[in-house]
């Protein structure tokens, strides 16, 4: 018997392999919760092993403004996942699986003390949310609103001593053209 009592297939499926897009609905994305809005518990899916770890603790005063995840299915520059900001009303929990709609990325670029590569945030709204409802793009929640997000990644990069640089903001368009170009 495997030691983790499941014949060896693991505690979790590999929420990495489920579908990027919904099944029913193109336009509508898959998103797997790693961090819940208000945690300062970064977790991360270990695919190798099948379950959600825990990959830091940020400092008091700081923490994860809206539930962070991955689209399925996708990789990234960075070698993982790419990284998508769900806003909802209520949180999730770590490996929630959320039906989202696309309304934008914060293009961003990386760097530490050798390498520099792009990160860029999808930035997504769980479909049956209310309190952002008739959002429909990533402008529409107003310049405040978009500089904290962008602040956030900023200072959180800061943490490991590495650079994040925004390049740009853009459209649900984009957000969707990176999915597609990064769908394995």
């Amino acid at each position: 018997m495997a030691k983790n009592g499941n014949n060896g297939k693991g505690v979790l499926a590999n929420p990495t392999r489920l579908e990027p897009m919904d099944t029913d609905d193109k336009q509508v994305i898959q998103v797997i919760i790693e961090t819940p809005k208000g945690s300062r518990n970064k977790y991360a899916f270990d695919p190798e092993q099948k379950i959600f770890q825990l990959k830091k603790v940020l400092p008091a005063g700081m923490a994860f403004p809206y539930d962070f995840g991955f689209v399925p299915s996708t990789l990234a520059d960075d070698g993982d996942p790419i990284d998508v900001l769900v806003l909802m009303d209520e949180p999730a929990f770590p490996g929630c699986l959320l039906k989202c709609r696309l309304i934008g990325v914060i293009e961003g670029e990386q760097r530490d003390k050798k390498n520099k590569i792009r990160n860029d945030r999808i930035i997504a709204i769980e479909q049956a949310n209310h309190s952002f409802a008739e959002i429909k793009a990533l402008d529409d929640l107003g310049e405040q609103f978009c500089c904290e997000l962008q602040e956030f990644f900023v200072n959180y990069h800061r943490l490991e001593g590495k650079e994040y640089r925004v390049l740009a903001r853009r459209g649900p368009g984009e957000a969707r053209k990176l999915i597609k170009a990064a769908m394995k």
